[in-house]
């Protein structure tokens, strides 16, 4: 037995040790931040100013809207996804978008007639 030394690789030793001991999560976790925040500052980058979205309108560009193919041209949702982009209608045609559908949701209903009675 004499002769016989215990050697321990790397690899063995991690399988026995958690990993933050030898910061390995702690990498990971800060590359994961990273990520996040990355994805985050573009989605930022993206969302158009209320100045920017003012100039569009008056320019008569659409809202599309690159992840349903659907363009707004003056409802609440004009440039105001997350994934989107000006550009005039007829390029987002030929582009294969389509035209939002109106939604009557937040609008108000008009007041129904009043009934007239017979005379």
């Amino acid at each position: 037995m004499r002769g016989l030394s215990l050697v321990l690789t790397a690899a063995m030793i991690g399988s026995m040790v958690p990993g933050a001991m030898f910061g390995q999560n702690a990498a990971s976790t800060a590359a994961q931040k990273t990520t996040n925040a990355a994805k985050g500052a573009k989605a930022a980058a993206t969302m158009p100013t209320d100045a920017e979205i003012a100039d569009a309108k008056a320019k008569g560009m659409v809202w599309a809207n690159e992840n349903t193919k659907v363009y707004h041209k003056d409802d609440a949702q004009y440039g105001k996804t997350k994934h989107g982009k000006f550009m005039t209608e007829d390029d987002a045609k030929a582009a294969g978008y389509r035209m939002a559908k109106t939604s009557s949701v937040g609008k108000k209903k008009s007041a129904a007639p009043a009934a007239t009675s017979p005379q």
